[in-house]
């Protein structure tokens, strides 16, 4: 199914402070079925799950062309919204991320997440080059057309232990926000923030819906909605959990007799 707006716009909407949009990540078009039948008003991809399913690691390893084959069998296979993670893009260059993108929109996807760590590399690209990395990918969205949800995502906390999250991180991860707010962003992800009083003032400063991983020590779900969060995901979570009940159901078979 090509760019399906009224999908697009459905997906826009459910970002929501009063009523936070949930994601539990999937990473087939069998797993978006199961989590769509449970009820999901949409669903999204995660990177790792999606390598890892098919024999990659992390880090844009699948090829670009099997991680959009897989997004346009999940998207036949569910009736809601599908958000796709992208990575940085598979590429550093704005323009080859532009094109990037415009592939995933043409497919159908009604958001995609885009992160500032490089690749690949060490660290965060410096923020005038994530800047124009995102411009590009609002680009690429919308020379398909208008309205693609663009999750743009900010590694800071994610690269740093939760105990040394501190004030000029969180100040950091706002400025980054606001700027990729004026860049063309629709949301802000800052994956690997728990403290309850960083998540509020991020949510009260940031210009843009934030989005917050529901890790094992992270606030539960309705204390996240307090806080003022408009997008909760799983990520790698859910994969994980199914993984861990696979090896310890096959290791009871295979040691039953």
């Amino acid at each position: 199914m090509p760019y399906n707006l009224m999908s697009i716009n459905k997906f826009n909407e459910l970002h929501n402070k009063d009523n936070p949009i949930i994601l539990y990540n999937i990473w087939d078009a069998g797993s978006a079925k199961v989590v769509e039948s449970a009820g999901a008003a949409a669903v999204a991809t995660g990177s790792a799950p999606v390598a890892l399913a098919q024999g990659f690691e992390d880090g844009e390893k699948i090829p670009f062309s099997m991680a959009l084959e897989n997004i346009k069998r999940i998207i036949a296979a569910v009736s809601v919204p599908v958000s796709m993670d992208l990575e940085g893009g598979y590429n550093a260059d704005a323009s080859q991320v532009a094109n990037c993108i415009s592939e995933a929109v043409d497919a159908g996807i009604a958001g995609f997440n885009f992160e500032d760590q490089i690749i690949g590399g060490q660290g965060l690209y410096e923020l005038e080059d994530q800047i124009k990395r995102v411009a590009a990918a609002r680009a690429g969205a919308d020379s398909i057309g208008e309205g693609v949800f663009l999750n743009a995502r900010t590694d800071i906390f994610l690269k740093a232990k939760a105990e040394s999250h501190d004030e000029t991180m969180l100040d950091a991860a706002i400025e980054r926000a606001k700027a990729f707010e004026q860049a063309g962003a629709d949301g802000f992800f800052a994956p690997g923030l728990v403290d309850p009083d960083f998540i509020r003032r991020l949510c009260d400063l940031c210009p843009l819906p934030v989005n917050i991983i529901a890790l094992p020590h992270a606030p539960d779900l309705k204390s996240l909605k307090g806080l003022g969060v408009s997008r909760i995901s799983f990520g790698p979570l859910p994969y994980r959990g199914m993984l861990n009940w696979l090896s310890d159901q096959a290791r009871r078979a295979l040691n039953s007799v």
